[in-house]
């Protein structure tokens, strides 16, 4: 059964074959600097290069926000992808094809068949498709689409459906364990499946990839809700998806500006007129995961909603999710339609030119922010100057550094006539910082000796070669941090990755990841060809330095009489050692 699960050892020989500086360069222009190509860091605002690739080591790192890792990672990170995503477009970029594990379900381990769910749902999209074009019942449906002014071709674009009225409809053609698990079955009070989309226009909900993950459906009678989405599903998160985003890529591989409307009507009408641009959210509030995914097909992003009172809050709403996001090279822009008007009903009374001229005409996230937090202030009352500064403290102090985020500042201190910087803080600003977790971790492992030691095998995992484990006594040791660094040592021993970048992968997940992500970007000034004597020597010093401790612990207890059988056994050793 195909668990989407990709094997380790493809991903070890992909990690092989790509250069991890060719997939950055193809996403950030790098400069060479001796041995490492810089650039500017994609992930936080710098006017000087911290941002540093090693072609040996394959692994990237930034000293000033301090993020790091592999060609993975990079792609996780900077095109906000998730692990299965990043491998499969690094696969891509290398020329392979992604193989996937087949594992027998057992009681333990429950397994998803994405394969089989993918399969299902396209069949389900193309059965309402079916029943659209050919049933009596879907009629009323064509009509409706009709008095939208929806044409046959954009009805066929975005593969839109029907589905009847008959409660088990769905059940008659496809296994009902599928349908349950997709989120198209609910289960009734007496425990009996039932389809969740009956007598509905359905709207099938493609990713990126033009996979069918989820459905929308708009009731035709008086029914509610008025629109339905399936349930959250292992394909489908709502949160996370936007509606015509495949449709736009289709047609635009990188849009100049991506709007933002909120129905799939909206969407479908745009695109029948030539603003083949334009995504919905899925009868959420915009979301971060919304913004972030559609930032990374555009710069721009236009908000586009209903000029009613319900549009205009959702309009509010967008803009204040959309400042943790903000970077450097991305814009956002508000359009405020008139009162009694959606984007299909503006578009259809007023034309194209009139909607695509309203979109040059919509206000810059900075002039729509601080015109909405001053509609109703007069900025000559001390008090409503004190109200806008703290009005715009939490959304302001959500943004990353910048130099947007600081003409934004410079706004607000203009119109409240006050140093804001004393009141608002930049609670991003210290990136280069590590957090309190980073800070405990890397001082767990403070000493010098021990971390370089670390750092020397992490950075060349090849020094594995100098020593069986069974060689040292690693028991012996004891400093503040041990326990980290013997199982950081011992998971390099048993797994002997070829580089830095495997390593890293191997460690994905694991406890000490972040220790590992950190001490890869540590620099150590030793010649290559002193390293491997520089490793054995600090590994000898690090098990001497325990036994004088041990032998100056097991001393005084020898002073006091109050060793043990076993203590004196150990003294009696060390004391020969000490000798020699």
């Amino acid at each position: 059964m195909s668990t989407g699960r990709i094997p380790r050892e493809f991903i070890e020989e992909l990690l092989l074959r790509v250069d991890i500086v060719d997939v950055i360069a193809s996403h950030i222009p790098l400069k060479k600097s001796g041995s490492n190509f810089v650039a500017r860091c994609p992930f936080h605002s710098e006017k000087t290069p911290s941002f540093s690739v090693n072609r040996k080591k394959q692994f990237f790192h930034c000293f000033g926000c301090r993020k790091s890792g592999n060609a993975i990672g990079f792609l996780m990170e900077f095109s906000q992808l998730d692990f299965i995503e990043a491998v499969t477009d690094l696969a891509i970029f290398a020329g392979l094809s992604v193989p996937h594990e087949l594992i027998r379900q057992n009681a333990s381990y429950a397994q998803i068949n994405f394969a089989a769910l993918y399969t299902v749902m396209e069949g389900i999209a193309a059965y309402f498709v079916d029943e659209l074009r050919t049933t009596e019942a879907a009629k009323k449906a064509v009509a409706y689409l009709k008095s939208r002014g929806i044409d046959s071709e954009a009805a066929a674009c975005f593969m839109l459906g029907y589905a009847l009225g008959d409660w088990q409809a769905l059940t008659k053609q496809f296994e009902q364990a599928l349908l349950i698990e997709v989120g198209l079955l609910g289960e009734s009070e007496a425990g009996r499946p039932y389809a969740r989309f009956r007598d509905r226009l359905v709207f099938p909900i493609r990713d990126k990839r033009a996979r069918v993950i989820g459905f929308g459906g708009r009731v035709l009678g008086d029914g509610q809700p008025k629109y339905l989405n399936s349930s959250e599903s292992p394909l489908f998160h709502k949160s996370k998806e936007v509606y015509g985003l495949y449709e736009v890529l289709k047609k635009h591989a990188k849009p100049a500006r991506i709007l933002v409307v909120e129905g799939y009507l909206d969407v479908i009408t745009l695109a029948q007129a030539g603003v083949d641009y334009a995504v919905a959210t899925l009868g959420t509030a915009v979301s971060e995961a919304h913004l972030e995914l559609i930032y990374r097909y555009s710069s721009e992003i236009v908000f586009c909603f209903d000029g009613d009172k319900a549009g205009r809050e959702a309009s509010w709403k967008a803009v204040t999710a959309i400042f943790s996001v903000m970077k450097e090279g991305r814009l956002c822009r508000v359009m405020l339609l008139p009162s009694q008007h959606d984007p299909d009903s503006y578009l259809r009374e007023c034309g194209k030119d009139q909607f695509l001229a309203l979109i040059q005409q919509a206000q810059a996230l900075s002039d729509y922010f601080f015109w909405y937090l001053t509609e109703h202030l007069d900025l000559s009352e001390l008090e409503s100057r004190v109200s806008i500064v703290d009005k715009s403290k939490q959304y302001l102090e959500k943004m990353p550094p910048s130099i947007y985020k600081d003409m934004m500042l410079e706004k607000l201190q203009e119109l409240s006539k006050v140093n804001v910087t004393t009141y608002i803080k930049d609670t991003q600003r210290n990136t280069a910082k590590p957090s309190d977790h980073q800070r405990n971790n890397l001082t767990s492992l403070r000493l010098s000796l021990e971390r370089r030691a670390l750092i020397m095998l992490i950075q060349h995992p090849d020094l594995v070669k100098c020593f069986k484990e069974d060689q040292f006594e690693w028991a012996i040791l004891d400093f503040k941090g041990v326990e980290i660094f013997l199982s950081i040592l011992r998971f390099i021993l048993a797994s002997k990755p070829v580089n830095t970048a495997i390593l890293l992968e191997m460690f994905r997940g694991h406890a000490q990841e972040l220790v590992v992500n950190q001490l890869a970007g540590v620099e150590l000034d030793i010649p290559i060809n002193g390293l491997e004597a520089e490793f054995i020597g600090s590994i000898n010093r690090l098990i001497e330095q325990a036994k004088i401790n041990k032998f100056n612990k097991l001393l005084l207890k020898f002073e006091n009489k109050s060793l043990n059988s076993t203590e004196q056994e150990d003294f009696k050793q060390l004391s020969k050692h000490r000798i020699k």
